[in-house]
């Protein structure tokens, strides 16, 4: 019997279901303990499953949708007009018990939006963050928020900070993530009212609560380690987000360049190659692929809209994750650990 039962937005993305449907006979081929709800156009779908060689069955359905949320379509049209899209489709199989969690690359506004509408907010979060890892020397550093909040108030932030600690500890197996608070200086006095507001809460709870709030952190620290956790609003983060790709890319782009400028660094280059191949690995923005919306009553990742095939399969594999650890669940007891707060009668 699957143990798993993830549902996917097989339209979304900028490849849609030339990476989606790949990615799904990949996981539905490894793993037969999880079973897999494409929805989207029906008769797309399945002609695609075709090529791919493969067959619906119990364990690879398909759930018709009519609509497609695009990448261009303001939050309003997609949450009021498309109700009958494969985002939409997807996120209620999650609401409904159908599936235990959805993944989908498609529009992140429409995508958060229709989740919140969906499946409501766990009580004591004002708002639900993107969260993922990026790589790092110690191995990877989540954070949150990626871009789903753009002003935040200080109660925002220490909302994602005890989110972020119930993820790091859920699924790195770590009992006391380190909690790091983003900042332009690690000194106190330094920082704009909102992180320095935040940073109170955080020392407080870390006193009370045992929550392990280390201080301020800096932008290198993401990356050098230090911290399990960075958390940041919206803003600030999907700059850095969007930022380390462009790096990512430009070194990619100067070590081919390098290497090709002539037969000697040609000759360097094919002696290098494992090691190369082995750093390109290590650096795949499509082996972190894959952010949570944390804070939501059930479990809703969101693919990068540019992946493909290889990237989508990520996000499925962390889709994964968060059910084999009820995410939201975790939260939701964390919460009332620390402020009391349950579900409404």
């Amino acid at each position: 019997m699957p143990e798993h039962t993830i549902a996917l937005d097989a339209m979304s993305g900028d490849q849609g279901i030339a990476a989606v449907v790949p990615a799904a006979v990949r996981a539905w081929r490894e793993s037969p303990g999880l079973r897999l709800i494409l929805v989207g156009d029906e008769a797309r779908v399945l002609a695609a499953l075709q090529r791919a060689g493969a067959t619906p069955d119990d364990r690879l359905q398909i759930h018709h949708a009519s609509q497609v949320v695009e990448m261009s379509d303001p939050v309003a049209h997609a949450l009021r007009a498309k109700r009958d899209s494969s985002m939409r489709v997807a996120i209620n199989l999650v609401r409904e018990g159908t599936a235990q969690a959805c993944v989908s690359a498609g529009n992140t506004g429409a995508l958060m939006a229709t989740a919140r509408y969906v499946l409501k907010t766990l009580p004591g979060i004002d708002r639900p963050a993107i969260c993922t890892a990026l790589p790092s020397i110690e191995g990877h550093t989540h954070v949150l928020d990626l871009g789903a909040n753009v002003d935040c108030q200080a109660e925002h932030l220490f909302q994602f900070a005890v989110m972020g600690g119930v993820l790091a500890r859920a699924l790195d197996g770590k009992p006391a993530p380190r909690i790091g608070l983003l900042n332009i200086g690690e000194e106190d006095i330094k920082g704009n009212e909102q992180v320095k507001q935040a940073a109170a809460l955080l020392t407080e709870a870390a006193a009370r609560h045992g929550l392990n709030y280390i201080g301020f952190v800096e932008g290198d620290d993401v990356y050098v380690g230090g911290a399990d956790v960075v958390v940041c609003d919206g803003f600030v983060g999907n700059v850095a987000l969007k930022t380390s790709e462009g790096v990512a890319r430009m070194i990619s782009h100067y070590m081919k360049q390098e290497f090709r400028r002539n037969p000697l660094t040609r000759l360097a280059g094919l002696a290098a190659l494992p090691v190369l191949r082995s750093f390109r690995r290590r650096i795949d923005p499509r082996r972190y692929n894959g952010a949570s919306l944390l804070g939501l009553k059930g479990i809703v990742i969101k693919s990068h809209g540019g992946a493909d095939a290889l990237a989508f399969g990520s996000a499925i594999g962390i889709a994964r994750s968060a059910v084999d650890q009820d995410l939201p669940g975790l939260i939701r007891s964390r919460l009332e650990e620390l402020f009391g707060v349950e579900e409404p009668a």
